[in-house]
């Protein structure tokens, strides 16, 4: 077996365009294309272009396919309508989170789960186990799609000079089937960057088409081609969860603050509820570490894995931290415990390097898109 990352279909395109290259999740990815903080101002003001085809598609389908995915996720996928999405979660049986997920639903008996480069085998093992007994059929389609997002408050105009799809009546969090370019695709108004923009799902051989399309369309909007490194400070500005990060097989939706997404209400027996219902009562009565927002008084910036301190204890510890390019400041998420996790809380600080730097408890998110 070879352990060279996998390349999406538009690697000779990026490498054309002189993008750092990096390996994330086994596969070999855009970094940057030229600076973070451009890409980044970009998507904020104007537009930015992303390679996201590293994402895992998994399809599900058959008579059973919803109850299937209701049994397997801890959200309910029979109230999502068809042509709708829905963040939810796959959990194990002790309440650990698996990864976060987005779920399409693209006909009467056929849904599309979107998980993370790095949980996609292991989301597709998981739904292939728990699919024993049920009328459906599981399968891996990591291959049949490429995955483009057009990101950014000219993202709308941009895609709309390309398609006669109706993007004005799709909804956040719906998708539907259309040509871009003269490209058949899933079009979905969905991202992680928290500005409105849409990502592209389409068949790996018109992948590099599309982008060219994108690209000449978008210029005049300032459309320019971003990595993976301005989508992690997009995503921390907007107080968006990363696996590996915020989310972990050792926490809970509940320990992690998205208790929302699990439905207990939902009929029949679901995979961890049980223990998520445990988790739940425990939140409940004594809520756990919460996770915050951090907002750094010096310039020093907090990074995954170092520790809140108040009072020369510690309290919490760092999950992600970087340069805000839109606020100009450090900012940091990170899991307080309960009694310093309060909005204005004083004299908390992260341990950088030996040395206590003073923060600010925000809560999250730390940038809100005008509507």
């Amino acid at each position: 077996m070879s352990n060279a990352p996998r390349l999406t279909s538009l690697d000779a395109l990026h490498r054309s365009l002189g993008a750092t290259m990096t390996d994330f999740a086994g596969w070999d990815m855009p970094l940057r294309y030229t600076s973070e903080r451009d890409e980044h101002h970009a998507v904020r003001t104007k537009a930015g272009l992303f390679d996201l085809s590293h994402m895992g598609e998994i399809t599900v389908t058959g008579p059973q396919a919803v109850a299937l995915l209701d049994y397997a996720l801890v959200g309910n996928i029979g109230g999502v309508a068809t042509g709708r999405a829905r963040y939810t979660m796959i959990c194990r049986e002790d309440g650990g989170i698996l990864d976060d997920l987005i779920v399409y639903r693209l006909g009467d008996t056929e849904y599309m789960v979107v998980a993370n480069a790095s949980n996609a085998q292991t989301v597709l093992d998981a739904l292939t186990e728990r699919a024993e007994g049920f009328d459906a059929a599981v399968r891996d389609d990591r291959d049949a799609y490429a995955l483009i997002a057009v990101q950014g408050p000219e993202s709308p105009g941009i895609l709309g000079s390309l398609t006669d799809a109706d993007l004005d009546g799709l909804k956040y969090y719906a998708g539907l089937p259309g040509t871009v370019a003269g490209v058949p695709a899933l079009i979905a108004r969905t991202g992680y960057t928290g500005e409105d923009g849409f990502e592209l799902f389409v068949e790996p051989g018109h992948a590099e088409a599309l982008w060219r399309a994108l690209t000449e369309a978008g210029a005049p909007a300032g459309l320019v081609p971003c990595g993976l490194s301005c989508r992690d400070t997009l995503r921390l500005e907007a107080g968006m969860p990363l696996y590996g990060h915020e989310l972990t097989t050792s926490l809970t939706p509940f320990d992690a603050g998205l208790g929302r997404v699990v439905k207990f209400e939902k009929e029949g027996d679901f995979v961890g509820r049980k223990a998520l219902e445990a988790a739940a009562e425990r939140a409940a009565a004594k809520p756990p570490r919460r996770l915050v927002g951090l907002v750094a008084r010096g310039r020093r910036v907090p990074r995954a894995g170092m520790t809140v301190v108040a009072g020369g204890e510690a309290v919490g510890e760092v999950t992600s931290g970087a340069p805000s390019p839109t606020l100009g400041k450090p900012l940091a998420m990170a899991y307080v415990d309960a009694a310093h996790a309060g909005p204005g809380t004083e004299g908390v600080g992260v341990d950088v390097r030996g040395t206590h730097e003073p923060y600010e408890v925000v809560a999250l998110p730390f940038y809100k898109r005008r509507k």
